[in-house]
């Protein structure tokens, strides 16, 4: 793994943002004037996603994905200027939090400045038109990194991004080589080397897919090499096995959680996200609002940084149309603001970053725990509602983080609602 990679941001929670859904303005305006909202839950990073120029040729629906990119040092001006898009970052510096901004590097718009300028860097297909290396993406085409120049395009817009932003967010960069990546990082240090780096790896289905077509995919565990960050997808398909298929899947599902600590580097930092713009909501997975609650809460209890998308905290399941407008319908009436603010507050204890991570229970019931120096601390998720389950806790009264109630454990058991329990005490009192 990348060697200055400060685990200190296990305790950090990344607010992911699509401005164009985000507010009623549809732009970084927009985006600004709920700085205040977003800062007061505690919210450490803000991720934006691409505000390029979006491509016009074979755009898919109306508005156009932002994936779609025709101008890479461009904003696109429906959201606003470089000037506002500055005043935006300005303002959540002043209120404590940093900028990430989305990279897309795999593909541009078929109709980019690129596919104009330097045709020759795509990839074609027999007939000379431009291709994709996999799937059929009407509004992309993929660049072709075995050129030099490509990756050495790309490492100078990183360099200019790098002196405006705190971080980036890279698209699919398992499909890019490695060694791009390790290279870009080296050169973006010179002029920005506090820089947070998260990958969105992909799902190892995908890995085995791409590389049966004669393509490079980088593993999760090849991503750590140039990454601090790694989308949890190694894991994904398991939790939505649980969730959308069967319950019985639910103890493998934390198994793999577990697994993590023994196949990544000691100092990986996975972000724990149930959900995202690609992603169905977590809300519409999930059985009810209990079931919601004990989810969420696991998720900042997850050993990595905590990464909510814009609606998480208003129980919001409806997923924004990546093509079209589709703006988030907030609800105050649902909003957990306030709890979601315990949350982040609670992962910024520095147990959650450095302390040792458990599985102790695994079947109907998720029970984590982490032990740091003197501490310790329990997370005790009733995700199928049982009734009561065993403990690594001596007899005695304890109490819970979030609601402050009194909980006894008896004969080393704990009686369970259906809110989940996070209980913190000295290590001597583990059983």
């Amino acid at each position: 793994m990348a060697k200055q990679t400060n685990i200190d941001m296990r305790g950090l929670t990344i607010y992911q943002v699509f401005p164009r859904q985000h507010s009623q303005k549809q732009n970084f305006e927009g985006v600004r004037d709920d700085l205040d909202r977003i800062a007061n839950m505690g919210v450490d990073i803000i991720y934006l996603l691409p505000f390029h120029p979006i491509g016009k040729v074979e755009r898919k629906g109306l508005k156009g994905s932002p994936y779609s990119i025709v101008d890479f040092y461009k904003i696109d001006e429906d959201l606003g200027t470089l000037k506002d898009l500055k005043t935006l970052i300005k303002k959540a510096h002043d209120k404590g939090m940093k900028v990430m901004m989305d990279i897309v590097f795999n593909h541009t718009s078929k109709d980019s400045v690129l596919t104009v300028e330097h045709p020759d860097w795509f990839y074609r297909k027999p007939d000379g038109s431009l291709a994709n290396r996999v799937g059929d993406w009407s509004d992309i085409t993929d660049l072709n990194y075995e050129l030099p120049e490509v990756a050495s395009y790309f490492t100078d817009v990183l360099i200019y991004w790098a002196q405006i932003v705190d971080g980036f967010r890279c698209d699919v960069a398992p499909l890019l080589p490695i060694d791009f990546w390790v290279n870009a990082r080296v050169a973006v240090e010179k002029v920005n080397p506090n820089m947070i780096w998260l990958t969105e790896s992909v799902h190892p289905e995908f890995i085995k897919y791409i590389r049966d077509l004669g393509y490079d995919c980088s593993s999760d565990g090849q991503m750590y090499e140039a990454f601090d960050m790694a989308y949890e997808y190694d894991i994904f398909d398991f939790m939505d096995a649980y969730l959308l298929k069967d319950s019985k899947n639910l103890s493998r599902w934390l198994k793999e959680i577990y697994r993590q600590e023994m196949i990544y580097p000691k100092n990986y930092i996975k972000i724990r996200g149930f959900e995202n713009h690609d992603q169905k909501r977590i809300r519409e997975k999930v059985r009810d609002h209990d079931h919601f609650i004990n989810m969420i809460t696991m998720m900042f209890f997850l050993k990595g940084t905590a990464f909510i998308y814009a609606g998480v905290e208003h129980e919001i399941d409806h997923l924004p149309n990546l093509f079209e407008d589709d703006l988030i319908v907030w609800n105050e009436k649902k909003s957990l603001e306030s709890y979601l603010k315990k949350l982040i507050h609670m992962k910024k204890d520095p147990i959650f970053s450095h302390g040792s991570f458990e599985l102790n229970a695994h079947e109907q019931a998720a029970v984590f725990s982490y032990t740091f120096k003197d501490e310790f601390v329990l997370g005790i998720f009733n995700l199928e509602n049982i009734d009561q389950i065993d403990l690594p806790l001596q007899d005695g009264i304890y109490e819970d983080f979030l609601s402050k109630d009194r909980i006894e454990v008896k004969h080393g058991k704990i009686a369970l609602g259906k809110k989940p329990l996070i209980i913190k005490t000295d290590k001597g009192r583990r059983r």
